[in-house]
C-alpha cells in the first residue's frame, strides 16, 4: 500500500510539508445540487425569499467560506487565492451550484472549491429552511483539477 501523506511514522495526522514543491498554476472546479419543491424554486425566481436574494446570498457565502478552508479543514495549507467563482443557478429541481477555484501555489485549490461549493448550499438551504422541509443537498464533487508549470 502507498504511504498516506498526511500520517506521520507514527500514524498521527501531520500536514505534509510543500516547501520544496515549485509554484504552479492550479485551478479546481466543483459543483453540487439542493433539491428543492416547486413552491420553494418559485420563490426564489421571484426573489421573494423573506432572507433576501437567495442565488446571490449563496454565491457570495460561497466566496466567503472558499476563502475560510484552510481554517475549517484542519489539514489544508492557506493559499493565495487568485480567483473564486461561485455561481448559483436554477434548474428544474432546485439550485445548481459551480465553483472555479484558482491559485498559484505548491499544492492543489480543490478543496477551496469544493468548501465553495457547499457553503453556497448550504445558505440555499439557511434561507430556505422555513419554506421547504424536504431539501435535500447532492452531488457535490470535484469536476475538475489541473495545474500547469510556471
Amino acid at each position: 500500500m502507498e504511504k498516506l501523506s498526511h500520517v506521520d511514522e507514527k500514524g498521527k495526522a501531520n500536514m505534509v510539508d510543500v516547501g520544496a514543491k515549485p509554484d504552479q498554476n492550479r485551478v479546481a472546479k466543483a459543483t453540487g445540487h439542493i433539491t428543492l419543491n416547486q413552491e420553494t424554486i418559485r420563490l426564489i425566481k421571484d426573489n421573494s425569499m423573506k432572507k433576501g436574494d437567495v442565488l446571490t446570498i449563496a454565491e457570495i457565502a460561497g466566496i466567503q467560506g472558499g476563502k475560510k478552508t484552510s481554517e475549517l479543514i484542519p489539514l489544508c495549507h492557506p493559499l493565495q487565492i487568485t480567483k473564486l467563482d461561485v455561481k448559483a443557478t436554477i434548474d428544474e429541481t432546485g439550485v445548481r451550484v459551480n465553483s472555479e477555484a484558482r491559485c498559484v501555489g505548491k499544492t492543489g485549490i480543490e478543496m477551496e472549491a469544493l468548501t465553495a461549493v457547499s457553503v453556497a448550499l448550504l445558505t440555499v438551504y439557511d434561507m430556505c429552511k422555513a419554506v421547504d422541509k424536504n431539501m435535500n443537498l447532492d452531488e457535490v464533487k470535484l469536476i475538475e483539477k489541473t495545474k500547469k508549470d510556471i
